[in-house]
């Protein structure tokens, strides 16, 4: 190790004396270099400040050796933007997990970065209220890897990303800077809204220490439909048809025909055979207009093509068809260990395009792919199937994906980030001007190029 890394090393004990603050040895390391892209890069050494000025202090530090660092939660991420670039700390937020105040009387929660998306939503249930924000990875992600990313989940459809729920942050920039964004209050325009800037800036621009969190009130009454269709085009009909009427599902899901295979058992789904696409939707409200409401949506769910549109009537048969979504992911984990997961966006009249076209790369590069996802936004995850000696023709074929998605006015990424996965194909939805400028903010934040210094942009854009 280079003379001044031993240096570096040196004055971080220094900062990092309360036990267990600080891991250098390479095996306890390892662990926090690997997240869910299942990539893995070795830090220089994992550091989990308690205070806002141990940050700062951090950071500091980092500028004077001009040493690399990597913001990092739980490490539930699957682009790779929580992997250590080259001569790099990880900066994990973990013991910095406390619920400061929750302000029923203004809505708002404040919060650091450690803290489980799960704990918010329990705390601030206790007062009545939820925060909107719910990624499928709730009871382990954290706050501040859900602003990181602008993680959102189902209910963004109805209820918006973490943009739209966070009034405030306080960070630490690439520079060794306190910053505070944003207000205490709903409204405010006042200067440029660099909280949002920050928001899904994975950790490019600076490290977050405190959010405050703007909270709905739990709606009084849910109902939980299944909508079932002889083929992705009615389904899609169906999402277009809902997403027209006067009411918002509070999450509109979707699967196709290879994703309800996978699962249908292991949920005990008891479907049709002939059924080629699934949508799963909740509405909320009041006690007294729910039922009203369902019915609504259900006439509106009910296009041709349509098999049935079914109420779960019990608790237990809502949960039944979540558990059955969200074990998706992990089931496909286990049938191709290699699997490629990408959440890319169109709009919801390009769905049925997007999933032909899908299907139609699937058999052109022989990997099969299963698609499901937030379809109330046109939020698809895209999971290609890939076996050890398929990752080549992966390649080939995600871009395959990337440019299919692009040609139906979509994004490539709706809420999983840009990260190391992403980087070298944002030109095909952002301009040179649009880069240039961002790279622009990003050395304005993080002059000396430190806060994950390889991620987001092209290296073949970086000066």
């Amino acid at each position: 190790m280079p003379q001044h890394n031993n240096d570096f090393l040196s004055q971080l004990k220094t900062l990092y004396q309360e036990k267990q603050s600080l891991l250098t040895d390479a095996s306890d390391c390892w662990s926090y270099g690997y997240d869910n892209s299942r990539r893995q890069k070795q830090a220089i050494a994992v550091v989990f400040p308690h205070t806002h000025q141990q940050v700062l202090d951090t950071v500091k530090l980092c500028n004077q050796y001009r040493i690399n660092i990597t913001a990092r939660g739980a490490g539930t991420g699957t682009t790779g933007a929580s992997i250590p670039a080259d001569n790099s700390i990880v900066l994990s937020t973990e013991k910095m997990a406390n619920i400061i105040r929750i302000d029923p009387d203004n809505r708002l929660m404040v919060v650091e970065p450690g803290v489980s998306n799960q704990a918010v939503q329990l705390a601030a249930a206790e007062h009545g209220f939820f925060w909107p924000p719910d990624p499928t990875s709730s009871s382990v992600c954290t706050i501040g890897g859900n602003l990181a990313y602008n993680s959102a989940g189902p209910r963004a459809v109805k209820y918006g990303t973490p943009r739209e729920n966070t009034l405030g942050l306080s960070c630490v920039t690439g520079s060794g800077d306190s910053l505070k964004t944003g207000a205490y209050t709903t409204k405010s325009v006042v200067g440029y809204d660099l909280t949002r800037l920050i928001i899904g800036s994975e950790g490019t621009l600076a490290i977050i220490t405190q959010a405050t969190l703007k909270l709905t009130p739990l709606a009084e009454a849910k109902h939980t439909l299944q909508a079932l269709y002889q083929s992705v085009e009615a389904a899609a009909s169906a999402v277009a048809n809902i997403m027209a009427q006067a009411i918002t599902p509070c999450a509109l899901e979707f699967m196709d025909a290879t994703a309800i295979a996978l699962v249908k058992e292991n949920a005990k789904l008891d479907l049709p055979n002939d059924t080629q696409a699934l949508l799963m939707i909740e509405v909320d409200g009041d006690t007294f207009g729910i039922e009203k409401m369902s019915q609504a949506v259900a006439k509106s769910a009910s296009v041709d093509g349509v098999i049935e549109v079914k109420l779960a009537k019990t608790e237990q048969q809502v949960k039944q068809l979540w558990q059955a979504r969200k074990a998706l992911s992990p089931s496909l984990r286990k049938i191709a260990p290699k699997k490629i997961n990408e959440d890319v966006v169109v709009p919801v009249s390009n769905i049925p395009a997007l999933i032909n076209g899908l299907q139609e790369l699937s058999t052109k590069h022989g990997i099969p792919i299963v698609n499901f996802g937030h379809a109330g936004n046109g939020n698809i995850h895209v999971n290609l199937l890939v076996q050890t000696d398929q990752l080549e023709q992966a390649k080939i074929c995600l871009a395959d994906v990337f440019s299919l998605v692009m040609s139906l006015n979509g994004s490539l990424s709706g809420e999983h980030g840009i990260g190391f996965e992403k980087r070298d194909y944002i030109s095909l939805e952002l301009d040179p001007v649009s880069i240039s400028i961002m790279q622009k903010i990003k050395a304005q934040f993080d002059p000396l190029n430190l806060l994950n210094p390889d991620k987001v942009f092209p290296e073949s854009s970086k000066n």
